[in-house]
């Protein structure tokens, strides 16, 4: 593809006017094998899916192109940019939880672009539902991380399944001690934007005092202290994450939960609320600092202090991404140790009320069918404005997935809504329609 017709979907599709610098010296290097370090929230995922679509000419055989991510939430991420900006390609995405014969099924006719964690790709491969021998452009996002979840070996065995590889991108948030033997066969280039990632992040760092070593109500008080905005609460384990969602559920507090424990369809539900405002505020372990496609986060709380600086790093990459501004807020008590790599620009203390405090006003809508059954978002879109009666600016955030689709409405509508729309056909036929809350 060609640059001026990737930049114009960027603008269309997903409101971005320019490249940044790292994602431009990305492009430069397309041709070479490419390490790039970068923050998270720095826009490496336009960044290596722009260089490896001018890689790419339409008419190659295919699969053309392979990218791989170490969980199921960072594939649909990168699958869901890949589809915004990429024109006349088709691209499939592969993870664990979802059905394999859809995805068999996806495969024909073969894809030109592949996104997928190790584990299930390798299941593919073994199953030979796809042969990568005419893979020429492998790309392996969030590589440190795959490193730490253990998925070498699989790694490994993939990159050998592709005798024609021309071409590397790795992507890693930290500086890796030793490059994998795939990539130190070629000479490559490195760009390290991590440092000038960490100035450009416009972050705020704020000291909250806890009176007691139990911060939970240090805790209730700040978010209702700040002013209406999404939050994601880091906590440490995960009955701790258990314990604060429970005390803030029962504040009346609109919160998710998140966490390694939770079914996926409950981690997936969680992320859905998050985004389309009916949950504004999320409790999380440390798996919700990377590899999850979160909108416009106002602020990060470390309930419980980072074990290492890299944790540190990745929760507060969930905020002030592309650019924006963010207030980290690390909840202190005498009991806490303050670490080397936490400097903090002022103290808080919060008094419990905001003029404009975090609140929904919305409520998710859940459809029992999806792309599978031909449904789209614009069949939803009309379905609620013809037999549900709401005006288009009504209507939120929708996810359509393979065989179900949530919907944002006003909270006051919800009930009613879903009672009219019972007994209704959309695109003559009758789907079950529940809350999602």
């Amino acid at each position: 593809m060609k640059l001026g017709e990737i930049l114009s979907n960027l603008d269309s599709r997903m409101g971005i006017k320019e490249l940044n610098a790292m994602q431009r010296k990305m492009i430069d290097a397309r041709q070479s094998n490419v390490v790039l370090l970068a923050p998270t929230g720095s826009g490496k995922t336009v960044a290596f899916c722009t260089a490896m679509l001018m890689s790419m000419k339409n008419g190659q055989t295919a699969p053309s192109a392979v990218i791989l991510a170490p969980s199921r939430e960072l594939v649909l991420q990168t699958y869901r940019v890949v589809k915004e900006i990429s024109t006349g390609m088709k691209a499939v995405a592969l993870y664990g939880g979802h059905s394999m014969i859809d995805e068999k099924n996806s495969l024909q006719p073969v894809p030109d672009i592949i996104v997928a964690t190790p584990g299930r790709l390798t299941d593919h491969i073994k199953q030979k539902n796809i042969d990568l021998y005419t893979t020429r452009i492998l790309v392996l996002d969030e590589y440190d991380k795959s490193l730490e979840l253990g998925f070498a070996d699989q790694m490994k065995k993939i990159v050998r399944t592709m005798p024609n590889l021309k071409r590397t991108f790795l992507i890693s948030a930290t500086r890796l001690a030793d490059m994998p033997e795939f990539m130190s066969k070629h000479e490559g280039v490195e760009i390290d934007c991590l440092e000038v990632g960490k100035i450009q992040q416009k972050l705020q760092v704020v000291e909250v005092d806890s009176p007691q070593s139990d911060k939970l109500q240090t805790l209730a008080d700040l978010l209702r202290s700040v002013d209406n905005q999404r939050i994601i609460v880091f906590v440490n384990h995960r009955d701790s994450a258990e314990r604060v969602f429970r005390y803030l559920s029962e504040q009346k507090l609109p919160v998710a939960l998140y966490h390694g424990g939770l079914e996926q369809q409950l981690r997936e539900k969680a992320i859905d609320l998050l985004n389309n405002g009916t949950t504004p505020i999320l409790i999380s372990t440390d798996l919700g600092a990377r590899g999850l496609d979160i909108d416009s986060v106002g602020s990060v709380v470390h309930y419980h202090i980072p074990l290492s600086q890299e944790t540190w790093t990745h929760r507060n990459g969930r905020t002030a991404r592309q650019d924006a501004h963010g207030t980290i807020y690390v909840i202190m008590s005498d009991s806490d140790s303050q670490p080397d790599y936490i400097r903090f620009d002022r103290k808080y203390s919060p008094s419990g009320t905001s003029a404009n405090p975090i609140s929904s006003q919305i409520s998710t809508i859940y459809f029992n069918a999806g792309k599978k059954e031909k449904l789209s978002r614009g069949d939803i879109v009309g379905f609620l404005i013809k037999q549900g009666g709401l005006n288009s600016d009504e209507i939120g955030r929708i996810v359509v997935r393979d065989h179900n689709s949530i919907v944002a409405v006003p909270k006051d509508k919800a009930s009613s809504l879903i009672q009219k729309l019972s007994s209704e056909k959309i695109k003559g036929k009758r789907v079950r329609i529940t809350d999602y809350c």
